[in-house]
């Protein structure tokens, strides 16, 4: 098993993704837009307990898909 990288998310620990080279403990906006998404899912408790690549190929593409979803609004609305 390896070890997973984990950042602080309101004094909670939660796995960090493989793709952030940032070496803060803390998330990045689009990191803790992603974490927001899978708590709305169900998923969060999942990723804390076994990190993202815990995830099935059916709930990651639900989770990009809400993603890239929300950020295309944002962009409209601004």
């Amino acid at each position: 098993m390896t070890k997973v990288k984990t950042m602080k998310i309101n004094d909670e620990k939660v796995p960090r993704s493989k793709k952030s080279t940032k070496k803060s403990k803390y998330p990045t906006q689009a990191e803790a837009f992603k974490l927001e998404i899978a708590s709305e899912l169900g998923l969060l408790e999942k990723v804390k307990k076994c990190g993202w690549d815990s995830l099935s190929s059916e709930e990651s593409g639900r989770l990009g898909g809400l993603v890239t979803k929300r950020k295309k609004s944002m962009q409209l609305n601004t």
